[in-house]
């Protein structure tokens, strides 16, 4: 018969592998903290996050497999941040352009603020990478955010048409995050950054209002989405 001591956890354990996941941050935020001072696309070296975390090469590869395991994860925790600023955007408040601006301009501000980081972000990574898993996360909260609106509109389209707005929805986004892309490697950035999130809203607007207008809803980019939804409850 088992003690109650087997099922207990062992508080060594347990300290050790806090202070593992500690130390393993440390490294991933020297190496950040490395990275952001440096120019876009320059070499960074394993040598240069040990000396700003304070530790030796050899403790930073008994904490990751090898130099791929850590720009991956380098890339994950980069990603990361820009997730947890994209997300809260996602709303149904103000009008329809509103949202797409609120959204395109998050990505934009924070694009132009960590250059830096923003190309380790973009990389490509063998496995499927954390840059197109976070894209596919963005894209499903847009996803179920329309497919609520087209319910809430009392819209009914085709079964076809419906089953389309995923891979419509997903496509769109991956074009607003090549556009953005794109913009920022250009050696100069034109047009500012401003009108460059106008043209792209403007761009996701008409797309979006002619689908609408072949669903017979006619959207109006004054209209805030909340009065657009109680104009169709109210009749």
């Amino acid at each position: 018969m088992a003690t109650s001591d087997t099922a207990r956890p062992d508080g060594r354990q347990v300290r050790w592998d806090r202070h593992n996941q500690e130390r393993r941050q440390r490294i991933i935020d020297a190496a950040i903290e490395v990275i952001s001072e440096s120019e876009p696309g320059a070499e960074f070296h394993v040598q240069q996050i040990a000396e700003r975390a304070g530790l030796s090469r050899t403790v930073i590869y008994r904490h990751f497999s090898d130099r791929a395991d850590l720009d991956r994860e380098i890339q994950v925790a980069i990603l990361d941040d820009l997730w947890a600023r994209l997300l809260p955007a996602v709303t149904l408040d103000g009008t329809v352009p509103d949202i797409i601006s609120r959204i395109v301009s998050v990505y934009v501000r924070w694009a132009v603020e960590h250059p830096a980081l923003h190309r380790i972000a973009e990389q490509d990574t063998p496995g499927d990478s954390p840059l197109q898993q976070g894209i596919e996360v963005i894209a499903q909260q847009l996803v179920e955010l329309i497919e609520t609106a087209v319910d809430l509109l009392r819209v009914d389209p085709a079964p076809e048409l419906r089953a389309a707005i995923d891979p419509l929805v997903f496509g769109l986004v991956g074009a607003v995050f090549a556009a953005v892309r794109r913009w920022v490697s250009r050696p100069e950035r034109t047009p500012d950054a401003e009108l460059l999130v106008e043209l792209v809203t403007e761009s996701v607007w008409f797309i979006i209002v002619g689908h609408a207008r072949a669903l017979g809803l006619e959207l109006r980019r004054d209209q805030p989405v909340e009065e657009l939804l109680a104009s169709v409850e109210a009749s």
